[in-house]
């Protein structure tokens, strides 16, 4: 798929509904249609064109009156670590990291845990094995799972999507109990390990909204880059 074949895509348009993130906007979504899209050389494609994809969709925000959806990868040969990553990487030295190829269901039940303390007032809630499937697993893309294990025991899980050239990360859960160790930044920390050792050249985090808090942890991996314009562009660091 070439950048002239993208702009013929065939996509669809949701309504339009509240966001999910910010008060008082609302949100709308193209919807990828075309069947040879849906691959992992194509998707990557499409990543690299401000897409993602939520269980077997792929979609882009394309709302009404607001732009504040921004896609936003890590180049990894280039990262460099913060000193608060330095220091979450230290304190999660002990935590044994593995990779499984196939979902558990240790997984939904953790998940579970993780929607159900901290989301309760989000769409995902209540969660369910059939939507914790259906939003995490794509029938024609390969996931990797990044097990965090403490004492024998599954802390976190980082869904990860593995494609040629490209890790994308879809999503990151764990214990409630253990959110003083930062396991979302040492998940991606672990997904930038991953991808060096594959000689992979993106790490895509998915959308970044600068109004929203929840987000802020992602600017802070650098260096890191936005799509803006249909263009990648390098940012600058932001405080650690």
């Amino acid at each position: 798929m070439t950048k002239e074949t993208s702009a013929k895509l065939q996509l669809g348009l949701s309504p339009v509904a509240n966001c999910s993130y910010l008060d008082g906007q609302q949100e709308q979504l193209l919807f990828v249609l075309d069947k040879p899209a849906f691959s992992d050389w194509a998707y990557e494609h499409l990543l690299a064109h401000g897409f993602r994809r939520s269980g077997n969709d792929i979609y882009r925000p394309h709302c009404p009156q607001c732009s504040a959806c921004q896609s936003i990868r890590i180049p990894v040969k280039q990262f460099t670590p913060s000193t608060s990553q330095r220091r979450t990487a230290r304190k999660t030295r002990h935590i044994i990291w593995k990779i499984r190829l196939e979902p558990s269901e240790h997984h939904y039940l953790l998940y579970e845990r993780y929607i159900s303390a901290r989301h309760r007032q989000g769409s995902m809630y209540p969660p369910s094995p059939e939507q914790f499937h259906q939003f995490t697993q794509a029938q024609w893309l390969e996931q990797v799972y990044l097990e965090a294990w403490l004492d024998n025991k599954l802390i976190a899980v980082a869904v990860t999507d593995l494609m040629p050239q490209v890790l994308s990360a879809l999503y990151t859960f764990y214990a409630p109990e253990y959110e003083s160790l930062s396991l979302g930044t040492a998940a991606i920390l672990k997904q930038i390990e991953f991808a060096r050792q594959n000689n992979l050249s993106y790490l895509y985090l998915g959308y970044q909204i600068d109004a929203c808090p929840a987000m802020k942890y992602k600017i802070r991996f650098n260096p890191h880059q936005k799509y803006l314009l249909d263009h990648w562009l390098s940012q600058e660091k932001a405080s650690d």
